[in-house]
């Protein structure tokens, strides 16, 4: 028995650890994976709002961003929330409130003050004339003004990527008295297996789209916090309950489907416009129905396929799972950097994507591997746990036969 400082009430909290889901696992480190082309293609997608961007621009990467953005970062948040179902299977919690901080909070207030300015000046020298030394500008980072909504990509303060670090933290605190009622009540018991029975019959899974659908249109700004706090507490949910992961596998082909399928019709009319003669009100529909819809089809797939496919480990999975997320904190900022100079060059976007997105590939794992896993310091500011201090001398002579 425990002490819950977070609740103030006395929990029993499991002491093994429950066994390993190498499928989430994989799903993460695939995901952040993904951000490497993500945040590539974005030099040279034809929309707004980024640090560097080549001279020529690529449709092509354009659709690329178009199709992986809706449901990526949700896959994330949703990871995250199955996350912190398995890890208040053996803390508190007042263990994972203080684990949170450590782990997040600490790595998104170094990530402001040192990740992320990069990005913003490297964004001053390549929209503006501005010629000054990083140092010089530095201090200039922090004078926000918020009457400049993009001067994050002209040398302005800017959360950058890490915003979403900043809404796992609020997510993470702010769910926690529901996801400890939801565990270890048995009304929070009764509750699940009520969701459980009734998601299990056929085809009502799918109806889960409808709450993130109302989400979805509820804050028109991204991100949205009450969607992604929806997908973070889903996946806490989806991984409380067998029957859930059932319906997963029940419906990941239709959702397979149906989720590229409600995209791609979203999609055309998003480029080419409605078809003539169209009233006003349809491409809100098509827009609410299809872009909001498609997303939840998307996860409900990954989800079953990886469950069935990437339920197994390798060394890869062992090295790739604990860097992935210093990966996440500093891929962009990598990025931005080795753009600015690439496209520079004289060469075909497709050599320039290429390029950028195999050094900064490689440029990450060699500052992960080299400055970040092999420091304590570095670990805590990344937010990785810290290495054990290997046993004393004397405490391994004490095994050997006195002389």
């Amino acid at each position: 028995m425990q002490l819950d400082a977070a609740t103030g009430s006395t929990t029993k909290v499991e002491a093994a650890r429950p066994a390993r889901r190498y499928d989430v696992d994989w799903l993460r480190v695939l995901a952040v994976l993904l951000l490497f082309p993500f945040h590539t293609a974005r030099i040279f997608d034809t929309f707004s709002g980024f640090y560097v961007k080549n001279a020529t621009l690529s449709q092509a990467l354009t659709y690329f961003i178009m199709y992986v953005h809706p449901w990526h970062m949700p896959l994330l948040f949703l990871l995250a929330g199955a996350s912190t179902w398995f890890a208040l299977g053996f803390r508190s919690g007042g263990q994972y409130a203080k684990e949170r901080f450590v782990r997040l909070l600490i790595p998104f207030i170094f990530g402001l003050l040192v990740v992320v300015p990069p990005q913003s000046y490297f964004g001053l020298l390549s929209h503006t004339s501005y010629s000054g030394s990083y140092l010089a500008w530095y201090p200039s980072y922090f004078r926000i003004n918020p009457a400049d909504m993009d001067g994050y990509l002209m040398g302005g303060f800017a959360l950058g990527h890490l915003w979403f670090i900043l809404l796992l933290f609020v997510f993470s605190l702010v769910a926690l008295p529901l996801f400890l009622w939801l565990k270890r009540r048995d009304s929070g018991r009764r509750v699940v297996g009520w969701l459980a029975a009734f998601f299990s019959l056929p085809g009502v899974f799918l109806l889960l789209a409808i709450p993130l659908l109302v989400m979805y249109r509820l804050i028109d700004f991204y991100p949205s916090p009450l969607y992604f706090i929806a997908c973070f507490i889903y996946g806490f949910i989806l991984f409380a309950d067998p029957r859930f992961e059932k319906a997963i596998d029940q419906h990941k082909l239709v959702a397979l489907v149906l989720g590229p399928v409600l995209f791609f019709v979203a999609a055309y009319w998003l480029v080419y416009g409605p078809p003539p003669g169209a009233p006003s009100w349809f491409w809100p529909v098509i827009d609410t129905y299809a872009i909001g819809l498609a997303p939840w089809f998307f996860l409900i797939a990954i989800l079953g396929y990886g469950r069935r496919f990437l339920n197994s480990s390798t060394r890869f999975l062992k090295y790739t799972a604990e860097a992935s997320y210093p990966a996440y904190v500093l891929h962009q900022t990598v990025i931005v950097i080795i753009g600015f100079y690439v496209v520079q060059w004289q060469a075909s976007v497709g050599v320039k994507f290429a390029t950028i997105l195999v050094l900064s590939l490689v440029a990450t794992t060699l500052i992960y591997d080299l400055l970040i896993k092999r420091w304590n310091v570095t670990r805590f500011l990344f937010g990785m746990r810290l290495n054990k201090k290997p046993a004393k001398a004397s405490a391994q002579q004490t095994s050997e036969p006195a002389g």
